[in-house]
């Protein structure tokens, strides 16, 4: 992949030039608007700091939640703005608007280094729309707000890895109107994605966990030819049960992946590794009562909410030998304690095959969450990936519109 990189933009010069960076900075806020979670701002750092010490006018793109297509206070970017920026050691304007007056008075008194974040993206209709010329209208106005007063283009960084597997108005359509470049975030994704998926070194092992097989079904059927072990948790893994004949009790049950998993089961059953034992309760709460049983010894009334001690003992044995994991998806109801530790002692499985020496990638999403509210070190892992869903499609073998365009 031929993709010209930050460093390439940064050796050409940027001071006094305006750049549009499209950053993922959808961080999980709670009821009172407080993040919970700044990992994807902290990020975000290294590519912005690097454009705005430069001498860049800096304008950032980002989305947060899933807004109707209109402006929704919930989902504004002031509380991302403020946190930016803290981290950044700088004052970030927030504009008022995606593209409206504001967003372009601001942008047109940027002085050098200054950085500007534009409100939600996805406040304007035309970022997702499936209409081309709708996406384009607004990638045209978001390249207007880097323009030089002199008609010159700025230029665009791609750093949100999160959302390249969308073809979005400010993910793909700016990348066909201005010079572009992957930030240091996303060109990192990249090349340990490849290493992912050519010639890692073995065993190569996968940790799968998350609630529907559905979601997971064509990474399991790519990486299960390219996996020595393949271990599966988290809610999905009952489905897997339930094919192989096991009663599940009122576990999470995909009945219609039921026929597909048991031909999962007889074509990869020597890399497919299940749970021996899970922890029930009888109701999803934080203060439910809790027993260990059999994998196949669920109580009919009893539903599985993580995977037990000696399922993690198992999983253990499998991961200690690995030198290639790829981990996506919790082992059980991590956010409740009483069902947390599958996922710490798989987590720290992962950990200790790093620190022998193996290459391991945390996935994004909930698993790199499970990370940091588990209290485990994030330098315990190789690479913790700040897109779930787009490394997903990346192993599954599909093309990212986000990354095909910077080619």
């Amino acid at each position: 992949m031929a993709i010209k990189s930050l460093s390439d933009l940064l050796a050409e010069g940027v001071e006094g030039r305006g750049v549009l960076v499209r950053s993922d900075l959808n961080v999980p806020l709670d009821d009172s608007g407080n993040i919970t979670d700044p990992g994807r701002i902290i990020a975000s750092v290294p590519t912005l700091k690097a454009l705005a010490e430069a001498g860049a006018k800096v304008v950032v793109t980002a989305h947060l939640g899933r807004p109707k297509g209109e402006p929704d206070p919930k989902f504004s970017l002031a509380p991302v703005a403020a946190a930016l920026g803290e981290k950044l050691g700088r004052h970030v304007q927030l504009a008022g608007d995606v593209v409206g007056t504001d967003a372009l008075a601001r942008a047109e008194g940027l002085t050098d280094g200054d950085v500007l974040l534009l409100e939600n993206i996805r406040f304007d209709p035309r970022e997702t729309s499936k209409d081309d010329a709708e996406r384009l209208g607004l990638a045209k106005a978001l390249a207007g707000l880097v323009e030089g007063a002199d008609g010159s283009p700025g230029a665009f960084v791609s750093d949100g890895f999160g959302v390249v597997h969308r073809k979005q108005a400010s993910v793909y359509d700016v990348a066909t109107l201005l010079p572009h470049y992957a930030g240091t975030l996303v060109a990192a994704e990249v090349k340990v994605l490849e290493q992912l998926t050519t010639a890692g070194e073995r065993p190569y092992a996968v940790v799968l966990g998350g609630s529907k097989v559905s979601d997971k079904l064509a990474v399991i059927e790519n990486l299960a030819t390219k996996a020595d072990s393949l271990i599966i948790g988290g809610g999905m893994c009952f489905t897997f049960l339930a094919a192989q004949g096991v009663s599940v009790g009122t576990s999470l049950l995909q009945e219609e992946m039921i026929d597909t998993c048991k031909k999962l089961l007889e074509t990869y059953g020597d890399v497919i590794h299940l749970p021996v034992d899970v922890v029930v309760a009888d109701k999803f709460a934080a203060d439910a009562a809790t027993e260990t049983v059999a994998a196949d010894r669920i109580p009919a009334d009893l539903m599985g909410l993580d995977i037990g001690p000696g399922s993690v003992k198992r999983f253990t044995a499998l991961l200690s030998n690995a030198k290639t994991v790829f981990w996506n998806g919790p082992m059980g109801v991590f956010e409740f304690p009483a069902f947390a530790a599958g996922t710490k002692g798989v987590a720290e499985a992962i950990i200790g095959a790093t620190e022998k020496g193996a290459f391991s990638v945390v996935g994004g999403g909930d698993s790199a969450a499970a990370v940091r509210l588990l209290g485990l070190p994030e330098d315990g892992f190789s690479h913790i990936s700040t897109g779930g869903g787009a490394s997903l499609e990346y192993l599954e073998g599909k093309t990212l519109p986000g990354i095909d365009v910077l080619d």
